[in-house]
């Protein structure tokens, strides 16, 4: 099968990769540019080339399926070294992205050429290896040691101007990028021409430089070893000859291609391309989503409400009356002036935002939505009083959603006209920044329906997981779990500071006793005495006992800790000691790694309840929710991902 083809327009000519669907180098397109390099240095008629590609983008980089067999020739450094040394120069025309061996295709080209809508970058570290074509070595004589640390290091891509503006990208264009291509190189030729990436000088930096890198990522890696291996790739491009910083390079990149952490990383990797269109969907189709609504301005609607109007849909606001609208409206124009102070909104996106939502009180004004969410309090009575009054005004047709992190959406939706368009959508707060969203079909959501779910989730930039109905569903059943499992360490007198400690170094931002603190104590204490109240046998807790001594969390200066006045930074309690010193039996400590491991375990153990029910369809969606919802760390894979590999 053809992967190249190869053009000539006069004097240039044009390779063309077509291997959809990105355009992956994987062994075959490999060998055939190798071939063409060869050719057209043997065509006394050609005097430059230019690299393009078809379909939605440019080389988006390697085949990740091959990371897990052995490599074969030829590798994609000798590829890239054999465009860079071709005796005509050769123009990377770039569309779409160019990404980790994509680019390092690119910088093998003399030249870089790129419509103002692509992006270029290296995020090799996502997959827990470092570049291994050529992207610590050349990157840096392209385009400076310090843009380079941040492009390898971070992994994050750069729009075209910015590549530009760092030297990576030699020229921006619009319009029809082959004939810019083309005029590009026919001019190219009349001129000297600049040296080769691999020739071009490299700055030495001094030892504070690299010591200072060194210890700012350590601080973000939180345990991720792929970024510190890069930035001793860059010092090494530095500091020693290209041919044996290149050596280097793929030392350390065929080294981590077979660590724990590189496979944690492609299995998010393949779960996260394969959540926005499970296969289960089958031939179902999604609803068309041209107006939404959302029912209640709180922080959670708020949000929502942000989240459709980042991706473009016109939202209406309804609240309950008139100064709920005005607080709904003041806490939306919060979160995109909060988007404007970091850089993320100008001034104009974010007015366009908001005049992009139509407040009201009245439900009338939902007679032309296509996807109403309600997203008001967390009690059955007021969300099925809600659809009572949307389902007056609606379209029969129009999607009905319940945002819901506990509540059986079934039992929502009864008396509900057309069951079949309503279904449960629990999204995580702030929901315009987290990307998880849980997708809970009740059993009368019609197949188009729970599509139109996935689809919502893709406009929005999130990763979906559909789950089944049970109490929490996936990620807050194994976070009440996770809980659970904690407070009954410390019953065996393991201290609460260590717990948390013990998660930080597993990889987690926080433990879960500093979780709850900063999210509140009275939340999930709520929850329970509403079960309580049902009659339901919900033992007492650690955390009961704290809220009933009026310890909530930072918000009323303590929690499991406390709380300087104006200050975050937890402290552990005497207070507390003593509200739970009754309830504590010493039976000797833990070191951090047998706690991390211990509570993983009990995670991994309601996963395997979870599967084992049907709530949810297999273990990489357990690995997606903990992941994107309650800070699992990445390059762990997952609470499932880790249990097995452990026990492999």
């Amino acid at each position: 099968m053809s992967l190249v083809s190869i053009a000539r327009e006069g004097s240039i000519a044009v390779v063309t990769i077509d291997n959809p669907p990105v355009n992956a180098l994987g062994q075959a397109l490999r060998q055939q540019l190798w071939d063409a390099v060869a050719a057209l240095d043997a065509d006394a008629a050609v005097q430059a080339v230019v690299l393009i590609c078809a379909g939605r983008t440019f080389i988006a980089g390697a085949d990740v399926s091959e990371f897990c067999k052995p490599p074969v020739a030829p590798h994609l450094p000798d590829v890239v070294a054999r465009i860079e040394a071709a005796a005509k120069p050769w123009v990377a025309a770039i569309h779409g992205a160019a990404l980790g061996g994509g680019f390092e295709v690119a910088l093998g080209c003399r030249f870089r050429l790129a419509l103002d809508s692509a992006s270029v970058g290296l995020p090799e570290v996502g997959l827990g290896i470092v570049p291994g074509a050529g992207g610590t070595v050349r990157t840096p004589r392209v385009a400076g040691v310090v843009a380079a640390v941040d492009l390898v290091t971070g992994g994050k891509p750069l729009r075209a101007a910015k590549a530009q503006a760092l030297g990576l990208i030699d020229a921006v264009v619009s319009g029809d990028l082959r004939a810019a291509a083309i005029a590009f190189a026919q001019e190219a030729i009349t001129k000297p021409l600049p040296l080769p990436a691999s020739a071009r000088p490299v700055v030495a930096q001094e030892a504070g430089f690299w010591d200072e890198q060194q210890a700012a990522i350590t601080k973000l890696a939180k345990g991720e070893v792929a970024p510190l291996h890069a930035l001793a790739c860059l010092r090494k491009a530095t500091e020693v000859p290209f041919a044996e910083a290149m050596a280097f390079e793929r030392e350390t990149f065929l080294a981590l291609r077979g660590s724990d952490q590189a496979a944690a990383l492609r299995h998010v990797f393949f779960a996260e391309r394969a959540a926005p269109r499970p296969a289960h969907l089958g031939a179902a189709q999604p609803l068309p989503l041209r107006a939404a609504a959302v029912i209640g301005g709180g922080t959670m609607g708020a949000g929502i409400a942000a989240a459709l109007r980042d991706a473009g849909l016109p939202v209406t606001l309804i609240e309950r009356d008139a100064a709920a609208l005005e607080r709904g409206v003041t806490n939306l124009r919060a979160i995109f002036d909060g988007a404007v102070a970091r850089g993320r909104l100008t001034e104009a996106q974010a007015a366009e935002r908001l005049a992009g939502v139509t407040a009201s009180t009245d439900y009338a004004s939902l007679a032309g939505a296509d996807l109403v969410i309600e997203a008001v309090f967390e009690e059955i009575g007021v969300k099925r009083a809600v659809f009572a009054q949307v389902a007056a005004v609606c379209r029969p047709d129009a999607v009905l959603a319940t945002n819901t992190s506990y509540l059986d959406p079934a039992a929502i939706a009864q008396g509900v006209p057309n069951p079949a368009r309503f279904i449960g959508l629990h999204f995580f707060s702030p929901a315009n920044v987290m990307k998880l969203l849980e997708i809970v079909p009740t059993p009368d959501t019609s197949p188009d329906v729970l599509a139109t779910g996935f689809a919502l989730a893709k406009t929005l930039g999130k990763i979906p997981v559909q789950a089944g109905i049970c109490e929490g569903f996936i990620g807050n059943r194994i976070l009440k779990r996770y809980r659970v499992g904690a407070e009954a360490l410390v019953r065996r007198g393991v201290a609460i500071a260590a717990v948390d400690a013990a998660m930080r170094g597993f990889g987690f931002a926080m433990g879960p006793f500093e979780a709850q603190d900063l999210g509140g104590l009275d939340i999930a204490f709520l929850q329970r005495e509403a079960a309580r109240a049902t009659g339901q046998d919900v033992p007492e807790t650690l955390g009961d006992l704290l809220v009933r001594a009026g310890r909530k969390g930072q918000k009323t200066g303590g929690g499991w800790y406390d709380y300087a006045p104006g200050q975050r930074k937890p402290q552990p309690s005497a207070t507390v000691a003593d509200l739970l010193a009754d309830q504590i039996r010493a039976e000797g400590q833990m070191d951090g790694p047998a706690i991390a491991e211990h509570l993983v375990a009990e995670m991994a153990a309601e996963g395997q309840a979870i599967l084992a029910e049907g709530i949810a369809r297999q273990p990489a969606d357990i690995d997606l929710v903990e992941i994107h919802g309650y800070g699992f760390p990445r390059w762990r894979g997952g609470p499932m991902f880790h249990a097995q590999n452990r026990a492999g």
